[in-house]
């Protein structure tokens, strides 16, 4: 597969029930995800939440007029680092019987691409500690472990 092969663009509405999916078949994740009608209020409010934000964006991966993949971004600026921006990668996923072909890395380099766009310092994600093969794709790409993460849910 090429770049030209693969379109990536802001996710529009009509791609949630794929997204909803794609997050649902994710049993590693531990978010909760899911399928039923009961839950698409929740989904839905929060696609509207990102697409109003300046400072996020829902994108999704297209092959062949098919929606493969997705990955969001989130722009923060911090006192530190003399008032830097840094973009958060998150939520990347890639339809599992396409996994390894190279979309994944597309995404990311498309995320780069982006924040050297916008003049950010700084790129960073997150990755389930379960997720090895994840953990070695991203290093691949050129991220190095560096922080310990922590978490507190709060429902």
């Amino acid at each position: 597969m090429t770049g030209t092969d693969l379109l990536i663009r802001e996710a529009r509405e009509t791609d949630l029930g794929f997204l909803i999916a794609l997050f649902a078949a994710d049993a590693l994740g531990g978010h909760a995800d899911t399928t039923d009608p009961t839950a698409y209020e929740d989904y839905l409010r929060a696609f509207r939440t990102i697409q109003s934000s300046p400072d996020q964006a829902l994108y999704v991966a297209e092959l062949a007029g098919e929606v493969v993949g997705t990955f969001q971004t989130m722009i923060t600026t911090s006192l530190t680092g003399r008032g830097s921006s840094s973009m958060i990668i998150e939520a990347v996923q890639t339809r599992s019987d396409l996994r390894g072909q190279g979309i994944g890395a597309m995404m990311i380099n498309f995320c780069i691409a982006e924040a050297k766009g916008r003049g950010v310092r700084l790129v960073q994600l997150t990755s389930n500690a379960l997720r090895k093969d994840a953990h070695r794709f991203y290093e691949r790409l050129g991220f190095k472990p560096s922080h310990l993460g922590f978490k507190m849910a709060l429902k």
